[in-house]
């Protein structure tokens, strides 16, 4: 597990949530998407060191 690319993908998911309920308030889409966008890839780094660490438990 890698702390410090799990605090990175939490600020990313974060940040989009932030982003996204900017462009809500502000009627603008491409915010919102984009907002959208940074926490999926949050969640895919979340869920690929989810399996980084189920690998580390198998190999111990």
């Amino acid at each position: 597990m890698s702390l410090e690319n799990r605090l990175n993908a939490t600020a990313k998911n974060v940040e989009g949530k932030l982003q996204e309920a900017v462009g809500e308030v502000t009627g603008d889409p491409k915010a919102k998407a984009e907002g959208q966008a940074k926490q999926a890839e949050a969640q895919v780094q979340h869920s690929v060191e989810n399996v980084k660490d189920d690998i580390k438990r198998a190999i111990d």
